[in-house]
């Protein structure tokens, strides 16, 4: 298992080899994003970003997966497509579920806030905590999906093992992701153009890191010489 820098720049690596498949991924999934929050009301923005953009967002984690994997030449823009209709299910259950989150969090709030006690506070800061490890302890369900070939409720419920198992790598990467789209908001062409083909890339590498971790090479002492030359010469394929 690789540190976490290093996942970012190999991440990094990726994006800037694959930009233009990139910003074409994130473009694409971003074409609802425009007339669902220039003219939705928030409440019907939220519902219809669960339903109709996760499964988008899907479809470019599917398509990035292909990509990465590099098994076949493919059609990226096909395969992103592809993903969005298999997506329905997965990405609108955990679009929902964030939904869901968002509102606990919203009307724990505006029921605890307004009281102005000691106790109200304590509660919402609880379900603040609560809610944002729910969030984030489902940062690998679709990669495991994608990776695994698991259905969405076994991938719900690994994906929470894994977060328990590793914490802290997993609680620092679902940060970066944060930062990471707090910059690309600052302008609304830079989110659109480029957030969900850098999110896919990013959570691939950040999952399979955990699920399929690379081994470090093992040489034995006084043999590094012989073993570089064996290569080198092609004996070893």
């Amino acid at each position: 298992m690789r540190k976490l820098s290093e996942v970012l720049v190999k991440s990094g690596v990726e994006i800037y080899r694959d930009i233009i498949p990139v910003a074409l991924f994130s473009a694409g999934s971003s074409v609802l994003l425009i007339p669902i929050l220039m003219f939705a009301p928030i409440p019907v923005a939220v519902l219809l970003l669960a339903i109709m953009y996760m499964p988008l967002l899907f479809g470019v984690c599917y398509a990035v997966h292909h990509r990465l994997e590099r098994k076949e030449r493919r059609n990226g823009l096909r395969d992103m497509w592809e993903g969005t209709w298999r997506g329905l299910l997965p990405g609108g259950v955990t679009g929902l579920l964030f939904a869901l989150l968002g509102f606990i969090l919203w009307s724990t709030w505006w029921y605890y806030g307004g009281k102005g006690n000691m106790t109200g506070m304590a509660v919402g800061m609880f379900q603040t905590f609560f809610v944002i490890l729910a969030f984030i302890s489902q940062f690998y369900t679709w990669q495991l999906m994608l990776q695994k070939g698991m259905g969405i409720l076994q991938a719900m419920g690994e994906s929470v093992k894994l977060f328990f198992r590793y914490p802290g790598y997993t609680i620092a990467a679902c940060f970066q992701v944060v930062c990471l789209s707090a910059l690309l908001m600052l302008t609304v062409v830079g989110f659109g153009a480029l957030f969900a083909g850098m999110f896919a890339i990013y959570q691939h590498k950040a999952a399979s890191n955990l699920i399929e971790p690379e081994e470090e090479p093992v040489s034995s002492r006084g043999n590094d010489h012989q073993q570089v030359g064996w290569v080198s010469e092609g004996h070893v394929s």
